[in-house]
């Protein structure tokens, strides 16, 4: 079965084309997710973080899923269930496992670097999807855009077990997404062989509930570990609380909820290695919003791994 026959709801346009603009705005609100992100992890740490943003997506979600949308219904709901739990569940928590350990710019080269292949290897492998010569030299264009940019220039300064461990969380990540990706491509193959129609915001509310309670359990988990807060450190928190609620509340709107609709809707209409190719400049879209936040100036370095990077994708979009 030929999974973009199926999955293609307009046929006069190819599904390279259908897929890039929802594509490009996956990327823009996941930047804008990542940004926040490393905003609240800071404040909050890492598996709170997660948990709060996760638990926001999922109503923000449902408002539509459950009025305009198709709610928790179709033949397609259980593997959209286990790509949330692969990717939401165990690829979320393995990515804020890594921020912290190895730093942002690592993290996210290893994600996306992986995730596009990988992605691509299952597609291929599972569902017989091909892609030309062309279409995966624009890709690999892309990710060496991606991993020129973001390669960190100096030697981390950290142990060498902390080094492995993030680099393993990162890989699990990205192998998380990747995978991710090609389940929620046979779960709209499944619906539409079955005459359903699956929007992409409810196709994300669905994946969410498969990775929510991943999230829910680490949080109580860490929660019981740590104890009880002295006073001090009571105050401290709702400090930290209030300070950090903005933060969370734009990524969980921006990523899993809007970021993650729109990815949804790419992988409807597009093979995998395509949208995770586009998908990778995420880490580039951060480089403007981080010298606003954080005050951090883009290096030469990544500004021509952007330039090459951006090549790609209009070498990818004139490609049909």
């Amino acid at each position: 079965m030929n999974v973009d026959s199926e999955l293609t709801f307009n046929r006069r346009i190819s599904p390279l084309h259908a897929a890039m603009f929802p594509a490009l705005l996956t990327t823009v609100f996941f930047s804008i997710s990542a940004a926040c992100a490393s905003k609240s992890t800071r404040m909050l740490g890492s598996i709170e973080a997660n948990f709060w943003r996760i638990l926001l997506a999922t109503f923000f979600l449902g408002l539509w899923a459950h009025t305009g949308g198709a709610g928790m219904t179709g033949h397609s709901l259980g593997f959209f269930l286990l790509s949330g739990f692969i990717g939401f569940g165990v690829g979320d928590l393995a990515l804020y496992q890594t921020y912290p350990r190895i730093g942002s710019r690592l993290a996210m080269l290893l994600v996306h670097c992986l995730a596009a292949p990988f992605g691509a290897f299952v597609d291929w492998v599972w569902l017989g999807t091909n892609l030309t010569i062309p279409q995966l030299s624009f890709i690999a264009l892309i990710l060496s855009g991606v991993g020129i940019a973001l390669v960190p220039g100096g030697h981390l300064q950290i142990s060498r077990r902390t080094f492995v461990i993030g680099v393993l969380c990162g890989i699990t990540a990205g192998l998380g997404q990747g995978g991710s990706a090609v389940i929620s491509r046979k779960a709209y193959a499944i619906a539409a062989s079955n005459g359903e129609h699956i929007d992409g915001i409810t196709a994300a509310y669905q994946r969410i509930w498969g990775g929510l309670g991943i999230a829910v359990a680490s949080f109580l988990i860490w929660r019981l570990r740590s104890g009880r807060r002295s006073p001090e450190a009571a105050v401290a928190y709702k400090v930290s609380i209030r300070k950090a609620w903005k933060w969370v509340f734009v990524n969980s709107l921006s990523g899993p909820a809007i970021g993650v609709s729109c990815y949804q809707w790419a992988l409807a209409t597009a093979p995998t290695g395509i949208v995770l190719a586009i998908v990778a400049l995420t880490p580039l879209a951060i480089i403007p919003l981080a010298q606003i936040t954080e005050g951090e100036k883009p290096s030469v370095r990544s500004l021509v791994g952007g330039v090459i990077a951006v090549a790609g994708v209009i070498g990818l979009r004139l490609h049909s």
